[in-house]
């Protein structure tokens, strides 16, 4: 865990220290008290700044979101490499911890990523029968790099959180989406299967 830096503002050192523990210990899990331990602040300035730990998370749910998105400007990580840092792989993480726990607000960060993929796919060239489809599996594909971090660790022999192992993982994941994994004929007859599957539930 790592201090924060003192040269932020205060409302900017409680949200980055929220960040950090939500990431780390989930929202339940990080109370008021160390959130503002953590930020070198007084919990009645925490709760001035944001007035509770709900309004605290949506606050941060809404930069953390902004400032991957900004910095990424697509859905795909590949053309943001020179710029990666420490600091993106904690706003992701933490993304990805607040998506998962099941609250209406890690509901609507979902959704609000889904919105951020279909505007990425139309300034695309990709054509996909079902827009929403595409995005929701991509994203629920993406994350689960993050969501399944204890095993993707064990497999690489390193934390996937830190540089050397992220890189890896982010090279397996160039080399999937860079070259079929299947020939056209198989593609057709996947497909064949698929639309034979589809009318029959259409029918029912």
């Amino acid at each position: 865990m790592t201090r924060v830096s003192s040269d932020l503002t205060a409302r900017a050192r409680i949200r980055d220290a929220a960040i950090e523990l939500f990431a780390e210990r989930g929202v339940d899990g990080a109370t008021i008290r160390d959130i503002a331990q953590q930020a070198d602040v007084s919990s009645g300035l925490l709760r001035h700044h944001f007035g509770s730990k709900e309004g605290l998370r949506d606050a941060c749910d809404e930069w953390a979101l902004n400032e991957v998105t900004k910095l990424s400007g697509r859905f795909t990580e590949f053309n943001t490499l020179d710029g990666f840092d420490t600091r993106i792989a904690l706003l992701q993480r933490y993304l990805i911890r607040s998506t998962m726990d099941g609250s209406p607000a890690g509901q609507a960060i979902f959704d609000r990523m889904l919105e951020y993929g279909e505007q990425w796919l139309a300034s695309t060239d990709l054509k996909v029968s079902d827009t929403r489809a595409f995005v929701a599996v991509l994203a629920v594909m993406k994350m689960s790099m993050f969501t399944m971090r204890d095993l993707m660790s064990r497999a690489l022999d390193g934390d996937v959180t830190e540089p050397k192992q992220w890189g890896r993982m982010l090279q397996a994941s160039l080399e999937l989406f860079s070259q079929p994994l299947i020939t056209p004929e198989q593609a057709l007859q996947a497909q064949t299967a698929i639309d034979r599957l589809t009318a029959g539930k259409d029918k029912s």
